[in-house]
């Protein structure tokens, strides 16, 4: 029998290229490949992953390198890279656009923003597309729109076929709908490679943000109005809130509107007859600018960092704000932070078991990140992350999948809610064998042989 040959761009720990190569976002807890295959088309997707069957070795997928525990690459073994695979194809008649996984958002959104049309996702520019939707997708688009897993139609996936072959897989409505369900919020990585995704558009033209900044004396009242308002305003307007350490003094309302300038400034009134904001500004710009805007630039860079993350159903008690200052009091390091998205509007309007993505009653999503300068610091920050999840705890549920974190001992209900028994059935069905796992993969029903 012909062995397989890997095909497409390889790095090996002896090119010069590999250290950049084998390089995620988080520098925290790195990994060191012997191979990163980077598929050119799906035939190279094909060949990796049976070539690492045949081989029988352990192998990662990555595509926009931001996975927050590093579950994208592994030590030895091979990493099936799929960011060279970054075409996008429009199609403004159907509104619909096929985007290959190995796009990041900063082009998806150029090429489609120049269209007048985009899909709602997140803010970094290096993200990649496929992560973000298969995790479900939250970003500044999310109230009007849904989440980016909402607006997909249509997935092609490589996946495993027998104890040794790989097969392509397409899932919509019509055909293997089950495994649409399932990746529309079952995370990435769980059931194959995905390849393509197709996703409805939306027309854009000029948006409204909005930024509006308190010093920390205003730290309990600017985020009490803010959580009592942002999940219950206009469903055109999507807002974030960052709490910031009392070294760094500053907590920041921002968001985004379809719709006037004028009209958002009466809807922020609330906001801004709070305590006594040091900065208000309020603008209508083109679609791009606002994408520039929340695209902050130290998020696409690698650094060592840990982030872990709940939702919010009912609104934080006193109690709870008074502990998130008290961590934000008494941070590892002035860069720590404590950040909210609002969601509700579209995102709320579907049902729980209607996809993968559990939380639909979520007020909020929620997310604590630190990030440090020296190696040695790693405990004391990631004990400050645990210590906050824990301390809110009472008032919070669950993490979204998206923001990973190796330390929640029940991860599975944490990321999938009720879902998880359908995604274990989807698992069993298309990787009955667990070929595709990682430290936090959906397990398979029974036992494989």
């Amino acid at each position: 029998m012909k062995k397989v040959k890997l095909t497409g761009r390889i790095v090996t720990p002896d090119d010069p290229g590999y250290e950049q190569a084998r390089t995620n976002n988080n520098l925290n807890n790195p990994k060191y490949p012997s191979v990163i295959v980077f598929c050119q088309d799906t035939k190279d997707v094909i060949n990796a992953l049976n070539w690492a069957r045949e081989n029988n070795e352990p192998f990662r997928i990555r595509s926009g390198r931001h996975s927050y525990e590093n579950y994208s690459l592994l030590n030895k073994g091979l990493v099936i890279d799929i960011s060279d695979m970054n075409d996008i194809q429009l199609n403004l008649q159907e509104m619909t656009v096929k985007i290959e996984a190995g796009a990041n958002l900063g082009s998806v959104y150029r090429v489609l923003g120049e269209q007048g049309v985009t899909i709602p996702a997140g803010t970094e520019s290096s993200v990649g597309v496929v992560g973000l939707t298969l995790g479900g997708g939250i970003g500044m688009l999310s109230r009007p729109f849904g989440l980016t897993c909402d607006n997909l139609i249509e997935i092609e996936m490589v996946g495993v076929s027998g104890h040794e072959g790989a097969t392509v897989i397409q899932a919509n409505r019509q055909k293997n709908s089950d495994l649409l369900w399932a990746s529309c919020g079952g995370g990435g990585g769980n059931f194959g490679i995905v390849t393509s995704l197709t996703f409805k558009l939306h027309p854009i033209n000029d948006v409204a943000i909005f930024s509006i900044t308190w010093g920390w004396e205003d730290f309990e009242r600017a985020f009490d109005a803010w959580q009592k308002w942002a999940p219950y305003t206009d469903e055109r307007l999507t807002s974030q809130i960052e709490l910031k350490s009392k070294e760094i003094d500053e907590i920041v309302a921002q968001g985004e509107f379809v719709g006037s300038a004028s009209e958002l400034k009466k809807l922020l009134r609330p906001l801004r007859k709070t305590g006594t904001p040091r900065n208000i500004w309020i603008k209508e710009v083109p679609y791009l600018k606002a994408v520039e805007f929340f695209d902050i630039p130290s998020g696409n860079q690698p650094a060592l960092r840990k982030r872990s993350g709940s939702f919010i159903e009912r609104p934080f008690p006193h109690a709870a704000i008074v502990q998130m200052k008290e961590f934000l009091a008494k941070p590892p390091n002035r860069n720590t932070t404590i950040w909210q998205q609002s969601l509700g509007g579209a995102v709320g309007q579907v049902a729980p078991n209607r996809t993968a993505y559990y939380y639909r009653n979520a007020l909020m999503a929620q997310e604590y990140n630190t990030f440090w300068k020296k190696p040695k610091e790693e405990e004391k920050n990631i004990r400050w992350v645990e210590n906050v999840r824990r301390a809110l705890s009472p008032y919070t549920t669950g993490d979204y999948v998206n923001f990973p974190d190796r330390y929640i001992k029940d991860w599975l209900t944490a990321y999938y809610g009720r879902n998880v028994r359908r995604l274990r059935e989807v698992k069993s069905k298309y990787d009955p064998l667990n070929v595709f796992h990682f430290p936090q993969s959906i397990p398979p029903n029974r036992k494989w042989l």
